[in-house]
């Protein structure tokens, strides 16, 4: 071998100094190494774990507030119904009690109307009894029995009221 250019005592050297760099480079430098990446590896490993169940609660809870906000959709939605409904009540009862005034009022008057009428034919019928009779004083230029006369004049009243209301009945 020494043909070729090697010296078998130094390639023993450095054989055994290999070997001796290879022990201590394994027991100080190798093994830590590999601790090194297993744990680095373990380290990524638990993160990509955390960050699969980050991305499934937030999926779980991006549903969780999607169904809140449409559970809040449809309070809403039901709250502005029950306004509508309550709004719509309460006109109809304005409506109806509106209705109820204007009646009550249109009946108040009739009732007062027919009372300040019959008040006017009862005075019309007085004032029309003492003319009448006045009339006949002068005419005849004496004092005729006022009472007679007085319940004369009432009967043709009454004779008359019984005409006319009769054809409108």
């Amino acid at each position: 071998m020494a043909e070729l250019g090697f010296n078998i005592p130094s390639l023993i050297a450095y054989l055994i100094n290999f070997i001796i760099l290879l022990g201590i480079l394994s027991l100080f430098a190798y093994k830590p190494v590999l601790k090194a990446l297993d744990a680095r590896s373990e380290r990524i490993r638990e993160s990509l774990e955390a960050a699969d169940r980050a991305r499934d609660e937030a999926a779980t809870s991006r549903t969780a507030i999607e169904e809140q906000v449409n559970e809040a959709r449809r309070q809403g939605q039901q709250m502005l119904d029950q306004a509508r409904e309550a709004a719509d009540r309460y006109r109809e009862e304005e409506m109806v009690r509106a209705r109820q005034e204007a009646q009550d009022f249109v009946d108040r008057a009739r009732s007062d109307i027919q009372r300040e009428r019959d008040a006017a034919v009862a005075e019309v019928r007085v004032n029309f009894g003492d003319l009448a009779i006045t009339a006949a004083e002068r005419v005849i230029r004496r004092s005729l029995d006022r009472q007679a006369h007085q319940e004369l004049v009432a009967q043709v009243l009454e004779e008359g009221d019984a005409l006319s209301s009769g054809p409108r009945g």
